[in-house]
């Protein structure tokens, strides 16, 4: 058997304003917008040079939804994004003002800094000790 995790779902608000934050300011690209209805797109960024998951920016639709905007993992870390230059995109990261909550550090594993995206979703942004 073979399978792969394709696409998260992270609730925001607004697509145009998710797409903005993740493709100006966290240099995702923009993989697909297609207008599925009237209030309704499928809307995918992917991490540049990705070929694992993206991520699907899902219009939150109703009360319980919009609730969940910011926490869908209750205060915890959600997403890790791997990259091959920490310095480059911790250095993105503070020239596109978005919040760090700790860090940089070592870690056995890799550097990592918590960093916040527009929604207040904590993410940690690792380079693994395997790709120094």
């Amino acid at each position: 058997m073979q399978q792969s995790l394709v696409h998260i779902a992270l609730v925001v608000d607004d697509y145009d304003k998710a797409i903005d934050f993740y493709t100006r300011k966290l240099k995702f690209k923009l993989t697909e917008d297609t207008v599925l209805s009237d209030t309704k797109r499928w809307v995918l960024v992917t991490p540049q040079g990705g070929t694992g998951s993206s991520i699907l920016l899902a219009k939150a639709a109703n009360k319980e939804q919009i609730s969940r905007i910011g926490n869908q993992t209750g205060g915890r870390v959600f997403l890790f994004l791997h990259t091959d230059d920490f310095d480059r995109d911790y250095q993105n990261l503070l020239e596109n003002h978005i919040r760090i909550i700790n860090g940089p550090r070592e870690e056995i594993y890799g550097r990592v800094v918590v960093f916040e995206d527009l929604y207040g979703n904590l993410w940690d942004l690792i380079e693994p000790t395997s790709l120094k």
